[in-house]
């Protein structure tokens, strides 16, 4: 089957997926909680009728397409509004590692029950004082018999409230520093030892936790990738989060259609068109960048800046009760949040200096 074929396919079950009610409107890539029974009834849908996991081994009950089939259908999905998968964690993240790093029994034991939704994933990766430095991890797995026994604290686990299984950093070699000495692993949520805390957030959601882990246990199998070499197996994982978090070229010109057709007062048009300028330069750059890891940094700094500026022009435009409680109000609050999300902005300045300025790269540890 072409793409062209594909995306007729695509569009004509969309439509109907929408028109029946069974479609899942887009949320981004975090999950709202409140919205899990409902994505995961999208997620089941669209695996029953083939529209999970487009690229994916049919083996592990995804479609077995390319790469670009699986482009339009985020391309299609993102047109529409609706969301293409219902957690970010598991079909990108842990479903990435699994497929490019598992063994044949992780890989049958993972893959399709995350397409179906019977595994919600969320990641176990930043610490309080291991953020944005995340070779810093404290948390440490100890060896106990065949297995370990993981001890520490994790932070801003998006829906870990939610979540069956975790993608989890810890350093298994405690004698080294830095990078190595860090194992990945795939970690039951459900075992004992793990005290999950949900943190609210200025919107009044909780989409974020924090998470103790106090002597839980990992079997032997739980291991992704080689031992202490865990370091580039996430790296892998968040190459593939910092390319796919914030809105595609697609649904950014759809945002900006929106945008132009909101009506503002006429005091706000003036800044609402130098948006529209900006947003539509930032557009040509994502569809330009085709998912260029290089080019990843740039794309990501670049939307975070735009999302500020339009949700910032959302509230003032809808004036002082409107900004109180209006439909741009929770956007408008969100929005911070995504300087950090995926990479901070920090981080994205420095890859940016380091790999396409040609900076010097900071000291390695």
């Amino acid at each position: 089957m072409t793409p062209d074929d594909f995306r007729a396919d695509v569009r004509d079950f969309v439509e109907r997926s929408i028109a029946d009610g069974i479609a899942c409107p887009s949320f981004g890539a975090i999950m709202p909680p409140a919205m899990f029974e409902r994505a995961s009834r999208w997620q089941r849908h669209c695996h029953d009728r083939g529209f999970a996991g487009i690229d994916w081994p049919a083996e592990f009950g995804g479609r077995g397409l390319s790469a670009r089939h699986a482009q339009v259908w985020s391309e299609e999905c993102a047109a529409s509004g609706v969301a293409p998968y219902m957690n970010f964690q598991g079909m990108v993240l842990a479903g990435g590692a699994i497929r490019t790093y598992g063994t044949d029994e992780q890989r049958a034991r993972y893959l399709e029950a995350t397409l179906r939704a019977d595994i919600v994933w969320c990641q176990l990766f930043s610490e309080p004082d291991a953020g944005s430095d995340l070779a810093g991890l404290a948390t440490r797995a100890t060896r106990s018999g065949d297995g370990w026994v993981v001890t520490g604290r994790k932070v801003w686990s998006s829906t870990a409230q939610l979540a069956h299984h975790a993608i989890l950093l810890a350093r298994t070699d405690p004698d080294v520093s830095g990078r190595r000495g860090i194992s990945f692993f795939l970690f039951d949520m459900r075992s004992p030892g793990v005290e999950v805390r949900p943190i609210r957030q200025m919107t009044g959601d909780s989409e974020f936790c924090e998470v103790f882990l106090d002597g839980a246990p990992l079997a032997a199998d739980d291991l992704l990738g080689p031992l202490h070499g865990g370091w580039s197996v996430a790296t892998s994982v968040l190459a593939d989060e910092r390319a796919s978090v914030g809105a595609a070229g697609v649904a950014l010109r759809r945002r900006l259609r929106e945008l132009a057709a909101d009506g503002s007062p006429r005091q706000h048009r003036g800044r609402s068109l130098a948006i529209q300028s900006t947003g539509a330069a930032i557009a040509h750059l994502v569809t330009r960048s085709g998912g260029d890891p290089v080019l990843g940094p740039l794309t990501k700094l670049a939307m975070t800046e735009l999302d500020t500026l339009i949700t910032a022009h959302a509230v003032d435009a809808a004036g002082a009760i409107g900004m109180l409680d209006g439909p741009g109000t929770e956007p408008f609050l969100y929005s911070p949040g995504m300087r950090v999300a995926g990479g901070t902005s920090e981080i994205q300045r420095n890859l940016i200096g380091e790999r396409l300025l040609g900076l010097p790269r900071e000291p390695q540890r």
